[in-house]
């Protein structure tokens, strides 16, 4: 890419990369000199996951079959977006993708939380912070929002350990009250409590 096509801007990680084209013949092109690059060291572009997308904006405002693609663990398509000035635009942006917010609520449901009613608030804190705190580090560069859902559904996980090991806390409505005053107390505790997704505080 640096010999051949110097004007390209292009990224890679592992054996995914993205190039940056200025028009639909471009990427074309590219495409096919690609193709016939790989085949001569005996390899393949995964077509099924190679495509031409079109990065549609404010500016950009074409149809094309294809405006969006995952990089990363991040969904890039058109998203409203604000300007310094308070104006409201289309521009094309990154959010955390939904196919790792259901692995990370995956992974969280494996931790199985409700049935570690043998270990203390601080124990389970200590256990997955740094897990939390990194999702809260990787995910949070671009449209952090889109993390609040799955940190809220580690809450949740929390709740049915609260459920679990206090016999005076079955309902939930008494067990998030309860974690909610804890947060309250010590919003440090947890990763996603510093970051602002507190539990209900009743």
């Amino acid at each position: 890419m640096s010999k051949e096509f110097p004007s390209i801007p292009w990224a890679r990680y592992a054996d995914d990369g993205i190039a940056h084209c200025v028009s639909l013949k471009q990427a074309k092109y590219l495409l096919k000199r690609l193709q016939g690059r790989f085949k001569q060291f005996g390899l393949e572009l995964n077509l099924d996951k190679t495509r031409i997308v079109y990065c549609k904006d404010e500016d950009r405002k074409g149809d094309y079959e294809n405006t969006s693609f995952d990089f990363l663990g991040y969904t890039f398509r058109p998203r409203g977006a604000k300007n310094k000035y308070g104006k409201y635009f289309t521009s094309f942006l990154p959010a955390m993708s939904n196919k790792v917010k259901k692995a990370i609520r995956k992974e969280v449901s494996g931790w199985k939380l409700q049935l570690k009613s043998d270990k203390s608030i601080n124990d389970l804190a200590h256990m997955f912070n740094s897990k939390i705190q990194g999702w809260i580090n990787y995910y949070t560069h671009f449209y952090k929002s889109e993390i609040y859902d799955v940190l809220r559904y580690i809450n949740k996980c929390l709740i049915k350990w609260v459920r679990r090991k206090f016999k005076k806390r079955k309902s939930n409505r008494r067990a998030e009250r309860w974690l909610g005053d804890i947060a309250r107390r010590d919003n440090k505790l947890f990763a996603h409590w510093k970051f602002g997704i507190l539990p209900s505080v009743g």
